[in-house]
């Protein structure tokens, strides 16, 4: 050994590979060795660099007994000729280039998986041993599956060999060395542990770094978790880019469907986007490579120059930040892969166009323009964002050195934020979706939303969680609210239709286009409110009565057609959906009752803070106010 501890490269080195990349706290791991001589061997908590096992072993074969104590975590066995060597901690970041160096043949990396999975925490991390392996001997002919243009690169790689440790950048060593002095206690997981029975104990998975090829089961199960109401943040990039298949100990990549001989084109190993996959990756992280960015070789230093710039302040993600839209943030998180969901400006917001395969439910939050890379690597994008899948959220922060910049206090401030509301208890919030605006009416048709502002103009936009501006489309009609049916019935045609002080019920076609508006008929004395639902308006009064009137009956002469349907429920503002009322009122409070023409009672749902219109549309609820920003919530689902 040279005085400094670092290993001469003459030394006898012994290499050694374990039989799996993890095993539960109890459970027993062999080890192989390529001697049969007595030798020493260190294990690390990787995550801590505590020392947890020095002992001397004879080869080939070792058994390591996992004490039930040692917590759920990524540990380093190290093999040494003559007696552990203590003083060797788990190497850090060494700056290298990517394919400039390997992990050492003297290394065995491997994850202790809880005993009983959640117990210990709701947060799930998992360790990207597919990744690794694939970049073990990345160069060498046949052993690799790097450089992927090269012809005599390895289709098929086993675990069972040395190496296959992290590569020399370690782009998860940040994440997993912050998590503990942060004050989160996590559980740790193979990549290849991912299925169902071990998803379902936890409320987070946290996917990490570099992790670049998914087997088809992987995918399956973290897309089934989150539809079932679990949550993923990927704090990586150049995510999920290759399918992979797993044959007993062998990972198969052949990245060419002519070559791979595979008989269910789905499993294909191929990009994830190609054909005959066909299945974008977009699906389970929102974002992809084909629209991020990459420099390589000499070039990558350029990653430390770039940012993000903040496209939407007011979500939550960015709480406690202090940062502002078009603030950067971020320097140096941005490398050396990014992902990128494709998106248009709508008045100078991004929205996602889903032709590529993103969730329109994906709200943009962050956005770096890295077309200019195109001259040391692949020019693009990047996007942190999130999505709803089913009833799980997904976060993305589509860069690989994200957890690297976690001594950035915005940096450090995201993560927690992401960590902290995802890994509690499922809960439904309201959720900023769009800027401040004073409005004195709201309604949602189909997937737009329209308001009328105080001064008189009608507004739209798209109903959707990115924070786009309103749009003026002509005159509000006088009218002082609004609500518009589902479907066209008697007689009367879909749009949107509102009252106006002096009790005129108004209609004009919900395009996004100038219109004029027809009076229709009347309304109650002193309405201050309207709700519309299964083809029969209701109308509030400042009196505290509600009133119902079907489309069939709209003009019918006489005595007023309106039915009495009991008291408002306090409503300043009303809307209708599903086949339920909902009542904004005193207090700012939110109430819901079936919509019949006849009485029925109110149930208190909550609040909805600052608010003074309310719209209902397709399961959610979306209020604003006087100097509140617009803001959605599900219908359903305990109130906070």
């Amino acid at each position: 050994m040279t005085p400094s501890g670092v290993r001469h490269p003459r030394e006898p080195v012994v290499r050694a590979y374990a039989a799996a990349t993890s095993c539960a706290q109890g459970e027993t791991l062999e080890f192989r060795l390529d001697t049969s001589a007595t030798v020493g061997v260190t294990v690390h908590d990787v995550t801590s660099d505590r020392l947890v096992l020095a002992d001397s072993v004879r080869g080939p074969e070792w058994t390591l007994r996992v004490p039930e104590t040692w917590p759920s975590s990524l540990y380093r066995a190290r093999f040494t000729p003559g007696p552990p060597e203590t003083g060797m901690p788990v190497p850090r970041a060494t700056g290298d280039l990517p394919g400039t160096g390997t992990s050492a043949d003297d290394e065995v990396y491997f994850v202790v998986r809880q005993a009983v999975p959640g117990s210990a925490s709701p947060i799930l991390v998992s360790i990207p041993f597919t990744t690794w392996q694939a970049y073990n001997r990345a160069g060498v002919p046949g052993e690799s599956v790097y450089w992927t243009e090269q012809p005599d690169r390895a289709a098929r790689v086993t675990f069972d060999r040395p190496g296959g440790g992290p590569p020399p950048e370690r782009w998860e060593d940040g994440l997993l060395r912050w998590l503990g002095p942060a004050g989160y206690t996590v559980e740790y997981c193979s990549g290849l542990d991912l299925e169902p029975g071990l998803l379902s104990a936890y409320r987070l998975l946290v996917v990490n770094g570099h992790d670049e090829y998914w087997s088809a089961p992987m995918r399956d199960a973290c897309e089934d978790f989150a539809r079932r109401g679990g949550n993923i943040a990927f704090f990586s990039g150049n995510t999920c880019w290759w399918q992979i298949r797993m044959e007993g100990r062998t990972m198969v990549c052949h990245r060419d469907p002519l070559a791979d001989p595979v008989d269910d084109p789905a499993l294909t190993t191929v990009e994830w986007s190609s054909a005959p996959v066909d299945r974008p990756e977009n699906a389970l992280t929102g974002v992809s490579f084909r629209n991020g960015a990459g420099v390589w070789g000499p070039s990558m230093a350029l990653m430390r120059e770039e940012s993000y710039t903040v496209r939407f302040a007011g979500h939550w993600v960015f709480e406690g930040t202090g940062l502002t839209d078009g603030d950067k943030f971020g320097q140096g998180a941005l490398g050396y892969e990014t992902d990128a969901a494709e998106f248009e400006e709508v008045l100078g917001v991004p929205r996602v166009t889903c032709r590529d395969g993103t969730p329109s439910s994906f709200v943009v939050l962050a956005t770096a323009d890295l077309r200019h890379w195109s001259a040391y690597g692949q020019g693009g994008w990047a996007t942190m964002g999130l999505f709803t899948r089913g009833r799980g959220t997904v976060f993305n922060a589509a860069t690989v050195n994200w957890g690297n910049t976690l001594h950035d206090p915005v940096v450090d401030r995201i993560t927690r934020n992401v960590l902290d509301r995802l890994s509690r208890p499922a809960r439904t919030e309201w959720e900023v979706v769009g800027p401040v605006a004073d409005l004195r009416a709201l309604a949602a048709s189909g997937r737009t939303l329209y308001a009328v502002s105080t001064d008189g103009v009608l507004l739209t936009r798209e109903l959707c969680g990115q924070n786009l501006r309103w749009r003026p489309i002509g005159s509000g009609g006088g009218v002082l609210c609004l609500d518009a049916p589902r479907e066209a019935a008697g007689g009367l045609a879909t749009g949107l239709y509102g009252v106006t002080p002096a009790g005129v019920l108004r209609h004009r076609p919900d395009t996004q286009e100038p219109a004029d508006w027809a009076d229709v008929g009347r309304v109650p004395p002193d309405t201050v409110a309207l709700a519309v639902n299964d083809s029969t308006f209701f109308a509030a009064t400042s009196r505290g009565r509600l009133w119902a009137l079907p489309f069939g009956d709209l003009a019918r002469t006489g005595p007023s057609p309106w039915r009495d349907a009991g008291d408002s429920g306090g409503a300043v503002a009303l809307s209708g959906s599903n086949g339920s009322l909902y009542a904004l009122g005193a207090g700012h409070r939110v109430r819901t009752r079936p919509a019949a023409a006849a009485p029925a009672a109110w149930t208190d749902l909550g609040e909805a803070p600052g608010a003074t219109v309310l719209a209902a549309h397709a399961g959610r609820l979306v209020s604003a106010g006087a100097g509140r920003s617009l803001r959605w919530r599900p219908a359903a689902g305990p109130w906070i």
